[in-house]
């Protein structure tokens, strides 16, 4: 294998870590909460940790990135995600009655090294040689997708053989993932990337307005993609009444199916990336409608699945676009582009688990509910659900503006 090679396949290695950073504790949110009777808020703060971390990563190297050795960083990656993974698994096992604690810490730990990964996995792709850069960096994200089709059946099926109570053994099982990519890592050299030469290069390409229109638009993306990621395990199970197993496998990898198949797709025949990204967020509002309002279960698990399609492309897209627009950022316009990604994927999901606990016991809610033979907890995520779509229809507005600009920007 040569270095090329190999240096992909470490890339590819540490998105599929990402996978499961972003994706395991949804899938336990329903053990979580039957083993420790966590409530939906702590369950999406949880999330929200995550992607917080993440943004702090994020935002740290959108204005420091010069200060950092990024060669040394890469190649930490995988060892702070193999430290967060066991602490995440063994804190609640060793300290049964602060369990909370110990998901909170590990979260910490190993959305620390998603952070990294996030920021600096881009730009190393970005960075090798390429004739089509733009479906390299498609085809890097789209093995986030199949890493997280593949973490969801995984972990489906080890819960339906070994239980919830188990769980901690399935965590420590994606350890081996981490401990594949420092092995690649550790015989790669990592390019040099370029970086702002000081803050103040960051602070000037900040006054582009056409900057702020590319950070929103990745804001709204990021929400759209990873509310429904994050949430329709649960959604599935508690608001259609569809068998967690059935729900996971056709409705939680369908979404991560669908999500990979559109990066695959486009990575192999992709082109006229604004075009497709606004197609997107268009039909992403509509599947939050139809998975929130539809009574029948198929066409909200179809709608659930189907929002992965329709996201597929806004995360790496709006890499692209701003990559492209902004070429002189370098590490810093993908640090900036991923802390909007991440408070967008912070701020969704935490809006469903706040919405959720708020109507589960409100009157209104129940009367509504009690008229359309619904529990009080089905129609409060529904609520939800309905409420979280309002991402991607203010994306129509954003996506359709930045349509209109130029197409690079020095």
């Amino acid at each position: 294998m040569n270095d090329i090679k190999r240096l992909k396949y470490a890339c590819y290695s540490a998105n599929v870590t990402m996978a499961v950073v972003g994706n395991l504790s949804p899938v336990l949110f329903l053990s979580f909460r039957t083993l420790y009777d966590i409530s939906h808020t702590l369950l999406g703060l949880l999330v929200l940790i995550n992607f917080v971390t993440q943004l702090i990563v994020d935002l740290v190297f959108s204005f420091f990135s010069h200060k950092f050795n990024i060669s040394k960083c890469v190649k930490s990656i995988p060892y702070i995600a193999i430290s967060g993974f066991v602490i995440y698994a063994a804190f609640p096992v060793f300290f049964p009655k602060i369990p909370y604690l110990g998901l909170a810490i590990g979260t910490i730990i190993f959305s620390s090294a998603s952070g990294l990964a996030e920021v600096l996995i881009s730009p190393v792709i970005d960075s090798i040689p390429s004739d089509d850069p733009d479906r390299e960096m498609s085809k890097l994200h789209s093995v986030y997708a199949w890493g997280v089709v593949c973490m969801v059946v995984i972990s489906t099926l080890f819960l339906l053989v070994f239980k919830a109570e188990n769980w901690h053994y399935l965590a420590l099982l994606f350890t081996l993932i981490p401990l594949t990519s420092a092995i690649l890592f550790s015989k790669c050299n990592i390019p040099k990337m370029e970086t702002p030469e000081k803050t103040s290069g960051a602070i000037h390409l900040l006054k582009n307005k056409a900057l702020w229109l590319s950070i929103l638009a990745m804001f709204l993306g990021g929400s759209a993609e990873c509310t429904m990621a994050q949430w329709s395990s649960g959604y599935l199970e508690q608001a259609l009444n569809i068998p967690k197993t059935l729900g996971d496998i056709i409705g939680v990898a369908g979404f991560a199916l669908m999500l990979g198949l559109g990066r695959t797709l486009y990575a192999k025949y992709g082109k006229n990336i604004e075009k497709v990204v606004f197609t997107g967020i268009c039909s992403a509002t509509l599947c939050y409608l139809v998975c929130a309002l539809s009574p029948y279960p198929i066409l909200g698990l179809m709608a659930c699945a189907l929002t992965g399609l329709s996201t597929s492309m806004l995360w790496p897209g709006n890499l692209v676009i701003a990559s492209e627009r902004f070429p002189q950022g370098g590490v810093f316009i993908f640090a900036l582009m991923a802390s909007a990604g991440d408070l967008g994927a912070s701020v969704g999901p935490q809006l469903v688990g706040i919405i959720t606990d708020f109507a589960i016991n409100n009157p209104v809610v129940i009367g509504i509910a009690s008229s359309m033979n619904l529990t009080g907890e089905q129609a409060a995520m529904k609520l939800g659900m309905l409420c979280a779509m309002i991402f991607p229809l203010l994306g129509i507005l954003i996506y359709g503006l930045m349509r209109k600009k130029p197409k690079k920007t020095q």
